[in-house]
């Protein structure tokens, strides 16, 4: 038995790196649709001029935490964003499966998005926003 583990391990490594690239292929079409349950707090639009319960999202990607100018952030986001949060596709992930995990205290209220392929999708449609230029 001892000696089949290392295969069983990289087999289960294997399966694990498979299934996380799988979820990286995420389809904006749905991830529109997806996005329904974020739209009640978060918009898309850099013009957008209605005082929204969250940040825009707009080219979140790379953005660091908590620099949307005008937005009121939580004491639990201005203190991750101290310490160096950054938005990527994979800490975005993270955030979208388990809020509180990633900003301990966050203001998040919608339930977490527990589906890795929901989760890709809403990568995608995100991504089409474009990535944070400094």
């Amino acid at each position: 038995m001892l000696q089949r583990l290392p295969a069983l391990v990289v087999g289960l490594i294997t399966a694990l790196a498979g299934a996380a690239a799988g979820a990286a292929d995420g389809d904006a079409a749905r991830g529109e649709r997806q996005f329904q349950r974020c739209y009640a707090c978060h918009s898309l639009d850099p013009n957008e001029t209605a005082t929204l319960q969250g940040p825009t999202l707009f080219q979140i990607f790379n953005r660091p935490a908590a620099t949307v100018t005008g937005y009121e952030y939580s004491e639990a986001m201005r203190a991750q964003a101290a310490m160096g949060l950054t938005w990527d596709a994979a800490t975005l992930d993270r955030y979208m499966a388990d809020p509180d995990a990633v900003v301990p205290g966050t203001r998040m209220s919608v339930p977490p998005v527990r589906n890795a392929q929901d989760r890709a999708d809403l990568l995608a449609y995100l991504a089409r926003s474009g990535s944070y230029q400094r």
